[in-house]
């Protein structure tokens, strides 16, 4: 049943409409346990949500929601291998990437996603004995991995999150974007037998990351260069075309991946030659910890349910459209534009599963730069702007550099902000008020492991889950982004010839201001 259909939603509906006296100091100060009751462990995280703007009260109805909505019956289907992308009609099964070959949990799965497992971990074993390899040969000084969206934002983020992990007489590049100067300020820091280039698209057809692939194909073979198959790796399910293309590594995924919950797969290779086999290992055991901590916890202290449902409220019942993502920790550069694809390209929707208009919002607008950054830049708007805007600080309690101060001023800042948002502070001069009463939430990790970066991404993925589905959409499906890639085929052949007939007239004219 979709979100607004059920009693709870009508009930929240009205609670809401006496919400605008709710105040997060007098909260505190009449409940001692406030912090207690909205702060949890799970696998790899803390989390506070007490400095939300919620109660028992809007806990107890989100989980009720939940209930009448079906979520908890929609996460059985997707742990049983069931078709629940049903635009395209496919499992959604990311989550089997991390599952253990064997073990009571594995054993319980049904046997068409068995058969799926085994194959995972042929996969799997295939591709971290090829990342030990890497590893392990001295003469590639370079990866290049060439992918876009999925392809490109998760092992980007990984690897940079993981970088006290990772080999240090290896450097590690990232393309992505079909603009040229970006793929030749890489090269341009090269030598062409030194480098290992990793080729990821699904297909094998991708214009962006083929265009990519095929620049710097010419580029290694204009340096001299001959042994294609030794220098370009394949992460595609299109062995043939690779093959075409010269690659005679390949590791292949399945139409039930996703791209941006591809990590977990071939895809990840960059990571594991970062990181390397056990700690690979160790970043799979990190999500499926999580995987069973929101399969089997109760849905009073499961984290992605209440994330989840708190995204709900804030969405449409608050009426709140963005989220901001404030990481206290520099690794944690590409985090947000990872979950910007994660939250927005999954529950970007404006139509249910049955393909009727929804009459609420769905996905925020997700968007963030790390701390301490982002004080002196976008913090002036979350603590005195007219837009209330819920903000997501992500910690890190253990440092892994040794210079002194910096990571105590690091965690004093992040508590202080916190703090700050809900405090405020009285000014009757009007130019240093500060109302408060702005929420956040912390989610904190003892350290930045493999393990735990695990659990952290799962956290959010699960959580993206509980929203799309308490909201009746196909989270896993990306229609959206089809409409433009077909438009820009057509206009790629009219800028070639100059052709602008049949356009519209804005379009025309620039067309030809271009040619």
């Amino acid at each position: 049943m979709r979100g607004d259909q059920t009693a709870a939603w009508q009930v929240l509906a009205e609670y809401a409409k006496t919400f605008p006296g709710f105040d997060l100091r007098s909260e505190f100060a009449r409940d001692t346990g406030r912090a207690a009751h909205f702060s949890q462990d799970a696998p790899g995280v803390f989390a506070d949500l007490s400095k939300n703007l919620w109660n028992a009260k809007i806990e107890s109805l989100l989980l009720q929601l939940a209930q009448q909505a079906g979520v908890f019956e929609h996460r059985y289907r997707m742990f049983q291998g069931e078709a629940i992308n049903a635009t395209e009609n496919r499992a959604v099964m990311h989550w089997l990437l991390r599952q253990p070959a064997q073990g009571a949990a594995s054993d319980a799965l049904p046997s068409d996603v068995k058969a799926s497992l085994k194959e995972v971990h042929h996969t799997l074993n295939a591709m971290l004995a090829f990342a030990e390899k890497i590893r392990a040969d001295h003469h590639i000084t370079d990866v290049v991995n060439i992918g876009i969206g999925g392809s490109d934002l998760g092992p980007q983020m990984a690897v940079m999150a993981l970088q006290s992990f990772a080999l240090k007489d290896k450097r590690f590049h990232f393309v992505s974007n079909v603009d040229g100067h970006e793929l030749d300020a890489v090269l341009q820091g090269l030598k062409a037998d030194n480098t290992l280039f990793l080729v990821a698209s699904k297909t094998f057809t991708t214009l962006d990351t083929m265009t990519n692939a095929v620049s710097a194909k010419r580029w290694f073979e204009a340096q001299g260069c001959k042994n294609v198959s030794q220098h370009f790796v394949a992460l595609t399910s299109n062995g043939e075309a690779a093959g075409k293309f010269g690659i005679q590594t390949c590791f292949g995924f399945w139409d039930w991946v996703g791209g941006r919950y591809s990590v977990w797969s071939a895809i990840g290779l960059p990571l594991a030659i970062a990181i390397g086999a056990d700690s690979f290992r160790a970043f799979l055991a990190g999500a499926h910890a999580m995987d069973q901590h929101f399969l089997h916890a109760n849905s009073a202290q499961n984290l992605p349910v209440r994330l989840g449902l708190l995204d709900v409220w804030y969405r449409n019942f608050l009426h709140y459209t963005s989220r901001c993502i404030a990481p206290y920790h520099s690794a944690f550069k590409r985090l947000a534009p990872f979950m910007q694809q994660l939250e927005m390209e999954s529950n970007g929707k404006q139509v249910d599963m049955a393909g009727k208009a929804l009459p609420y919002g769905t996905s925020p607008v997700l968007w963030g730069e790390p701390g301490t950054n982002g004080q002196h830049a976008f913090f002036q708007m979350l603590h005195q702007g007219t837009d209330v805007v819920p903000l997501e600080f992500v910690a890190v309690k253990n440092a892994t550099h040794t210079l002194p101060d910096h990571h105590a001023l690091l965690l004093s800042n992040m508590l202080a902000q916190a703090q700050a948002l809900m405090l405020g502070q009285s000014d009757d001069g009007g130019y240093k008020n500060f109302t408060g009463n702005r929420p956040s939430t912390v989610i904190l990790l003892e350290d930045l492991t493999p393990f735990n970066l695990g659990a952290l991404i799962a956290l959010q993925e699960h959580r993206v889950f509980v929203s799309g589905a308490v909201w009746g959409i196909n989270s896993f499906d990306q229609w959206g982004v089809e409409l433009g890639k077909v438009l820009a085929k057509d206009i790629h052949a009219r800028l070639l010839t100059g052709d602008a007939s049949g356009l519209d007239a804005s379009t025309a004219q620039l067309l030809k201001r271009l040619i």
